[in-house]
C-alpha cells in the first residue's frame, strides 16, 4: 500500500493551471525582478489516489484558484522627492515673501499692476536673499497643510501594507507657488475598508491642520486700510471661514478685525495658506472619479460610484457657467478618471464607525467648498470679457 504523500511544486506560469490537471492550487501574482511587472505563481498540491487514507474521494474536486498579491516594491527615489521638496519650498517662499511685503506695506495681496511687484518676483527676492525670510509664515503653513494631507494617505497605506511612494511636491510659479502634492499607490488595495481609510485619512489630516492655522491666522489679520485699491484677484470664502470669523468675534470682541465683515478684513498670508488648504480639501472630496471623495463613494457603494460621478459632473457644469470657469476643467477630469475604478474585494464592507466618518467627510465638503473661489471668474464673465477685448 502506497504511503500518503504530498508534493508541492512552485512554477512560474502566465495562465491558469491546465484543465486536465488533477490538483487544486492557489494562484499567486508576483512582480518580475526590478520592473514592477506582475507574473503568476501557481502553487499546487498533488495527492496519491491509491492511498486509502486519502481524504479525497474517487470524484476529483476542483476549486477556483485564489489570487494572492505579493508586492516586491521598487527602490524609492529619495533624491527626486528631496529635490522637488526643496524646489517647492523655494517657490512658495518667493510667493510668500511677496504676500508678506504687501501685507506690511498695505498693498493688495494679489496685484497685477505694473507698479506692484511681479507676479512671481524671483529676481526681487534673490537680489536681497534676506527677503525670502518674509515668506516663511506662508510657505511653512502651506507646506505643513499639504504634507499633513499626503502623509495621512501614506501612513494608512503603510498600515494596510499597500505600497505607496513618499509625497511628490510640485513646484510652479503660480499664485501660491505650487500645484500641490501627491503620492503614487503601486500595489492593489485589498479591501473596501482599506480603500475607505486610505481615501479619507488625507482630507481629515489636512482639514484639521488647516482649521488650526485658520484660527491662529485670523487673529493675525487686520482691517483693510482706508483707500486701499481692491485686489486684482478677490477670493471667495467657504463656510468654515465665516464660522471661524464669528468664533473670533465671540471670543475676542476687542480684536480690530472681529467686528468687521469678512470681506473688509485684510487676511494675513498664513490665512491665505489656510484658504488654499480648505480649497484643496474641497477639490479632493468631490464625490467622483478617482479623487479621495470618489474612493470614499466606491468603498461604500461600488455600484453607485459611476452614477454619483456623473451627477457630480452634471452639477459642476452649471457651477462653471455661473460661479467659476475652473469647475469645467474639474468636470472633464472627473469624466476621464471615472471611466474605470480599480476593483477591490467586497468584504469586509464599510460600516459602524466608518459610516460616521463618511458623514464627517460630507460635512468637511460642505464647510470647505466655495462655489465661486475667485470673484468675477464665471464662464459667462470670461466669455463676455473675451468678446469685449476683441
Amino acid at each position: 500500500m502506497n504511503k500518503w504523500r504530498e508534493q508541492f511544486s512552485v512554477a512560474l506560469r502566465t495562465g491558469p493551471p491546465a484543465a486536465h490537471s488533477t490538483c487544486s492550487g492557489q494562484a499567486l501574482w508576483r512582480p518580475a525582478r526590478n520592473r514592477g511587472r506582475w507574473s503568476k505563481v501557481s502553487v499546487k498540491a498533488q495527492t496519491s489516489m491509491s492511498d486509502p487514507t486519502s481524504p479525497l474521494t474517487s470524484t476529483t474536486e476542483y476549486y477556483r484558484p485564489v489570487q494572492v498579491w505579493v508586492v516586491h516594491p521598487p527602490k524609492q527615489r529619495y533624491w527626486l522627492h528631496a529635490l522637488l521638496l526643496v524646489l517647492t519650498v523655494f517657490t512658495t517662499l518667493v510667493v510668500g515673501a511677496r504676500m508678506q511685503s504687501n501685507f506690511l506695506h498695505n498693498q493688495p495681496v494679489f496685484s497685477l499692476n505694473d507698479d506692484a511687484l511681479p507676479f512671481f518676483p524671483v529676481r526681487w527676492a534673490l537680489s536681497q536673499p534676506s527677503r525670502l525670510l518674509l515668506g516663511i509664515p506662508f510657505a511653512g503653513t502651506l507646506m505643513l497643510i499639504l504634507l499633513a494631507h499626503e502623509m495621512g494617505h501614506y501612513l494608512y497605506c503603510k498600515r494596510y501594507r499597500v505600497y505607496a511612494t513618499l509625497p511628490f511636491f510640485i513646484p510652479a510659479p503660480t499664485l501660491i507657488g505650487t500645484l500641490g502634492a501627491f503620492i503614487r499607490i503601486r500595489s492593489p488595495i485589498r479591501s473596501r475598508t482599506a480603500l475607505f481609510d486610505i481615501g479619507i485619512a488625507g482630507p481629515i489630516a489636512g482639514f484639521v491642520v488647516a482649521v488650526i492655522v485658520l484660527i491662529v491666522s485670523l487673529g493675525l489679520s487686520k482691517p483693510l486700510p482706508p483707500g486701499l485699491a481692491p485686489s486684482d484677484i478677490e477670493l471667495g470664502y467657504p463656510l468654515i471661514f465665516h464660522l471661524m470669523h464669528r468664533l473670533l468675534a465671540a471670543s475676542a470682541p476687542a480684536h480690530t478685525a472681529a467686528a468687521l465683515p469678512l470681506a473688509r478684513v485684510y487676511l494675513h498670508p498664513t490665512a491665505v495658506a489656510a484658504w488654499v488648504g480648505m480649497f484643496a480639501t474641497a477639490l479632493n472630496l468631490l464625490p467622483g472619479g478617482q479623487l479621495d471623495g470618489g474612493h470614499i463613494v466606491f468603498s461604500i457603494a461600488p455600484r453607485a460610484h459611476r452614477v454619483v460621478s456623473r451627477l457630480t459632473i452634471l452639477i459642476l457644469i452649471p457651477m462653471a457657467v455661473y460661479f467659476w470657469a475652473g469647475w469645467l476643467i474639474w468636470a472633464i477630469l472627473l469624466e476621464i478618471s471615472s471611466l474605470r475604478h480599480p476593483q477591490v474585494a467586497d468584504w469586509p464592507r464599510v460600516s459602524g464607525f466608518r459610516a460616521w466618518l463618511a458623514v464627517f467627510g460630507l460635512i468637511m465638503l460642505i464647510l470647505t467648498l466655495t462655489p465661486a473661489p475667485f470673484a468675477h471668474s464665471s464662464l459667462r464673465e470670461v466669455v463676455r470679457e473675451f468678446r469685449a477685448g476683441r
